[in-house]
């Protein structure tokens, strides 16, 4: 590989970095063919794409780069493949279930929303983090709560002064 399209390999995966608030690290080598064939349809079908980088080009692009990616330069060992995601867990749960199966891909680190996460043992943690649309359906659902609550007892208390006294002094 000559210099120059090193050059434009690391303005590429900068511009990538950029582009994306959700980055996952992996490690995937050691799949067969027929392994990492299922895992890359896998991601396909979950919007995840799915890209294998050489680890010295991805530090320069994250040392050019405006984000802090703090400890994850640091995991740039072995071999190291890139999954880019629009929701902050769906990386996680895709390495989740497809480790069922197989013992990899292993999660190296990950970049979720400006918060790093390095090592494996934080695949857990990173299912369990929420997308913006969870978070505001539960939000939604929760200021919903109380009013359905008074609804209803005020439709039990018969509609009555006392009754709706009642039910509101309750709640």
């Amino acid at each position: 590989m000559t210099r120059e399209e090193k050059a434009t390999v690391i303005e590429d995966l900068t511009a990538q970095l950029a582009d994306n608030s959700t980055i996952y690290l992996t490690d995937i080598s050691g799949l067969d063919a027929v392994a990492t064939s299922a895992l890359r349809r896998a991601c396909f079908k979950a919007d995840i794409r799915l890209s294998v980088v050489k680890n010295t080009l991805l530090a320069k692009a994250m040392e050019a780069s405006d984000k802090e990616f703090g400890e994850l330069p640091e995991t740039l060992k072995g071999n190291t493949s890139l999954m880019f995601s629009e929701t902050g867990n769906g990386p996680a749960k895709l390495i989740k279930t497809f480790r069922k199966k197989s013992k990899k891909p292993l999660l190296k680190g990950a970049f979720v929303e400006e918060a790093v996460y390095v090592g494996d043992e934080n695949l857990d943690t990173l299912v369990n983090i929420k997308s913006k649309e969870e978070m505001i359906g539960e939000i939604i659902t929760l200021l919903q709560s109380p009013a359905k609550n008074v609804i209803s007892g005020l439709k039990s208390g018969g509609g009555k002064l006392a009754g709706i006294l009642k039910t509101l002094s309750e709640k």
